[in-house]
Parts: structure tokens; sequence; C-alpha cells
């Protein structure tokens, strides 16, 4: 190579080797382009490219990202060609053409032509490299951005103090698992996509969204937007497959925190606390699913806090014990069985079930608690057996979070066996499912209980989402209607509720199930229930939730008055 090439070439490569390493990360590929370009001119190259594979079974495959810097066109073979592979295993190519009758380079040039080809390759597999790990470190295995891309953007806007002003919302998708069963989990996949780059798209460069995992994101944008992220979030039509115009609505449960003005941010935890108990109280059953914060929230969080600390203490102290609601058959009069329920002593104070039982319900200690229910419940009915006393059937309510549990029934018939307790005097409530696991959990649950001679009932029927399936498919022995199916007092026989009342209680008795209602308050709602051959009832009208000592003087001679407007015991 001439003096004067020679000095063209150590000034292309200073330049080249300034772009390549700019330190914010503004690399112009233009110039780097048109740098190439003249070092493969200089050289005779007709063609330069590079080619990155994450892996070697991608090399393998052929599944990987070529760049080509420069390309004249002219048939052309090989001249140099480098390959290394990087401490991750990722490999990188570097490939230099000439035309097929031109001369080879001489060794002189081959060393410096050497030299730009390594400079490329390991700016290309750093520059790969930095995608790779932001691919992987801020996106899920999905695709979408994580709780990581999340506290960065956090982290960038509060440098910037453009944090305060804004809006964090954290929101789940509702009843997705049914969205999965009704489509498919493929068009569902697309379903959720597409509901994500619709908000991505809503909320613009002032903000982000991203997932928390399965159906839970959370995102972060600009207050003016909010109100139009608040509908959105409300409910949806989202396509998933547009060439047949199928589409879906979607709707979501959400927390909202507007931030202030003069926030700023010293821990993630200022937002995400305040985020997802908003998202809680929107989850909790109420009628609002969308939920903005407010300073309640974070008190409800600590009392629940405590809650779950003093839960393992008040179990070994015993300060949990069994109430009896005894169930009534309302022709005779006679005490027919009893449901279990819990009331929590502490320190002189009865603590309230709805103080507790949804903070338990919130980890696998509402289990733990279930099962100190039975065991109690089996020492009593031991007890009372030994006594020579007209022992009843009890119901013991079984959580939801047991069907992750491949044990229960093992679990349940150990303990009810421990107490020598036949098991015709044990019903083991459980409450409808949502998801199609659950359900198929559910059903294998009540069938191995049915068939060691344990009576089990659906609680609650009518207020879940499979009610049909959940009695057409499970062997159920007894079916409890909710008490928002009851007829109230002023309901007359055409209104909705007295119509589904009487066809549920029809369709009980024709599947041979056991019919009770629950929350018998009044004798027009007793009445009802008769009109309706509906035989059991359970509710105040007879009797609250009683001690078990209480209980124990209604075993024997248990009648209640059933014809009279006060219902008393006699």
């Amino acid at each position: 190579m001439e003096a004067t090439n020679l000095m063209r070439y150590y000034s292309l490569l200073e330049k080249l080797i300034v772009e390549l390493t700019e330190q914010d990360g503004k690399m112009d590929l233009h110039v780097i382009y048109d740098l190439l370009t003249e070092i493969c001119k200089m050289f005779g190259i007709s063609k330069g490219s590079s080619c990155f594979y994450q892996t070697l079974s991608h090399e393998r495959n052929g599944d990987g990202v070529e760049m080509v810097c420069y390309d004249s066109g002219e048939e052309s073979r090989v001249e140099m060609h480098i390959r290394i592979i990087t401490k991750v295993m990722a490999v990188v190519t570097c490939t230099a053409y000439m035309p097929v009758n031109a001369p080879s380079l001489s060794e002189e040039d081959r060393r410096r032509l050497d030299l730009v080809m390594r400079i490329v390759l390991g700016s290309v597999s750093r520059i790969r490299l930095q995608r790779a790990v932001e691919q992987y470190a801020f996106h899920d295995d999905k695709g979408y951005r994580n709780m990581r891309a999340f506290l960065r953007m956090l982290g960038r806007m509060n440098e910037t103090k453009s944090l305060g002003g804004s809006v964090a919302v954290n929101y789940n998708l509702r009843h997705f698992s049914l969205v999965n069963q009704e489509i498919g989990r493929i068009a569902g996949d697309v379903v959720m996509r597409n509901h994500f780059e619709g908000l991505v798209s809503l909320i613009g460069d002032t903000g982000t969204v991203c997932r928390m995992g399965g159906d839970n994101f959370v995102l972060i944008c600009g207050k003016d937007k909010i109100d139009a992220v608040v509908n959105y979030l409300t409910e949806t039509p989202v396509i998933y497959e547009p060439n047949q115009h199928k589409r879906i609505l979607i709707s979501a449960s959400a927390g909202v925190f507007p931030i202030p003005e003069s926030f700023v941010l010293h821990d993630p935890g200022q937002i995400m606390d305040k985020i997802i108990s908003s998202l809680q109280a929107a989850r909790s059953g109420g009628k609002e699913r969308i939920v903005y914060f407010h300073s309640t929230m974070i008190a409800d969080k600590e009392h629940a806090k405590r809650i779950q600390q003093r839960f393992p203490d008040a179990l070994r102290n015993g300060e949990f014990q069994v109430y009896y609601q005894p169930k009534i058959d309302i022709l005779t009069g006679e005490l027919a069985g009893a449901e279990a329920l819990c009331r929590w002593f502490r320190k002189g104070r009865m603590i309230s079930p709805n103080e507790f039982i949804p903070i338990l319900e919130e980890t696998t200690d509402i289990c733990r608690l279930d099962f100190y229910m039975l065991d109690h419940v089996c020492r009593d009915i031991r007890r009372w057996l030994d006594a020579g006393k007209q022992a009843v059937r009890v119901s013991v309510n079984l959580s939801r979070k047991h069907m992750m549990d491949i044990d229960l029934l093992q679990s349940i018939i150990e303990i009810i066996d421990r107490h020598r307790v036949p098991h015709q005097y044990i019903e083991i409530e459980l409450t409808e499912t949502t998801t199609d696991v659950e359900f198929r959990d559910l059903k294998r649950v009540v069938g191995g209980l049915q068939q060691a001679g344990i009576y089990t009932s659906v609680d609650d029927f009518g207020i879940g989402y499979s009610s049909l399936n959940l009695i057409s498919e499970i062997p159920w022995n007894v079916l409890k209607v909710d008490r928002s199916f009851l007829p109230g007092d002023e309901d007359d026989r055409r209104s909705n509720r007295s119509i589904m009342f009487k066809y549920v209680v029809v369709m009980a008795k024709a599947l041979g199930m056991e019919c009770i209602a629950e929350g018998v308050e009044t004798e027009r709602q007793l009445e009802v229930l008769r009109n309706n051959r509906c035989d059991l009832a359970q509710g105040f009208l007879f009797d609250h939730p009683l001690t078990v000592h209480e209980f124990e003087s209604r075993l024997n001679g248990h009648l209640y008055a059933v014809e009279n407007a006060a219902a008393k015991k006699q």
C-alpha cells in the first residue's frame, strides 16, 4: 500500500474507532457505514458483512442477523473470514469478499484488513450483547417489558423530575382464564398482546406499560392520558382474528395512584405499595373495578400484616373457636345438621371473620385454619357420640387455596379417622371455581370424598362463573343456594329472584341433591322455601351461630317451631 493510501487508511481507522466507541452509545450508523465503504474500496473489497448468532445452535440453523456495510454487486469470492465465540457462547463472524478475478491481498494488506475486521467484530459483539442483555433483563419470556423495566422508568422519571404529576396504575385482566377457555390459549395470547399494544399506543412516549406476570400489569403515564386509560381498562373490544373480524370484550380491575407534583421517589415501594393496595381493593368484590388510592389503604395493609404475624401464635394458643349454626328441616322442625363457623377471640375481644378470613385467604394460612377447624369439629362429634348424644352432620368450609394441595384428600380423611368419626357425620363445603385447572382439581377431590363416604356440598352456588358445569360434572351431595338468590320480602312470585330460586331448587332435586337455603331471616322467606319445596334452611330466623355448649343443648330434643311467625325454639 502506497504511503498516501497508508496515511488515509490510518485516518479512516482512527475515525472508525472513535465512532464505534462513543461513550454515550449514540453511534451514527451512517457515518460508520460510509467509513467502512471507503475502507472496502481502498482494499478492493466487493462486499463486507458481519453476522451475529445468539448461540451455537442458532449458527448451525442459520438463524442470525447479517449486517452488510458495503456491496458492489459484483460476483465475488471469500477473501477473509473471521469467526469468534464470546464468553456467553454467542457467535460473531466477519467476512470480506473480493471480485472473482481480482488478485489476492498482500500479507501486509491482509494484516491491515484483519485489524479492521476485528475492530468491527468487537463492536458488533458488544452492541449485540448489550441488546441481548437489554432483552433478557428488561423483558419477560413472552417479550413484554417486565418489572425491571418499570422500575428503571420510575428511576429515570425521578431523575428528570418528571415523575410528579404522572399517574401509576396496577391492573389485572378480569377472568382471563375464561377468555382462554372460550377462544383457546393461542388466541388468548393474541388478545393479551393486542390489549397491551393498545395501551402502549394510547400512552405514547410519556410512559410505559410492563407485565408483572400472568395477567397482571403496571403502567405509568401522564395525567392527561389517565381518563383515556381508565376508559380503556374499564372495557374495550380486542380483535384477535382480523381476517374474520373476531373480537372479544376485555375489562380490567385497576388500582390508580395520581402522583403528587412535589413527589420525590426514594424507594419504588412508595408507588408500588399504593397501586397494589388499590388493586386489591378493586378485586375485593365491591362494585368499583377502578379504585383510586387513598391513605386508609396503607392502614389496611398494616392491619393485614399484623393479622398474618399474630396468626401462628393464635393457632397454637387455641384462640380460634368453632361456632355452630344449625340447619333446620322446615317440614319437621328437626335439627338436620350444622355449619362450623370460625370465631377468633383475642384478649377478651372477638375479631370478626371479615377482619381476618380475607387476609388469611391471601396465603396458605387459610389452609392451616381450615384443618384446625376440621380437627376441632371431629373432636366435638367424637365427644357427642361417646356421650350418647344425637350427633348430626356438620359441614366444614375449605378454601379454594386447598386445590393446589395434591395430598388434600388424604389429609381430610386422616383427620377424620384420627378421631374415629364415622364419615357420614362430616360434610366438606367447597366454593365454585373460576379456572379450568381448579375445576379439574375440584372434580378429583369431590370424587375422592364421595368414594370415602364423606358428604360434599357446593357453597354459595350461583355467584361463580361455572355453575352449570359444576353441578353437571361433579357428584355433589348438597347444593347450598347463595343468599343472593333467596327472594326477599319485597319479591313476588314473578320477580327474577323468585323464578331463579324456584328453578335452582327444581334442578338440584332432579339431580338427586339436597338443597339448602342460607340467610333465611324472615317468615316470608320461610314461606318461599315451603312453596318451592326447599326443605332445609339456615339463618337467623332459627338460630345465630352458637358456641359449642349452646349447640350441644340442641342435640337432644332439638325441635324448632316452624309454623309460627316467631319461629322460636321449643
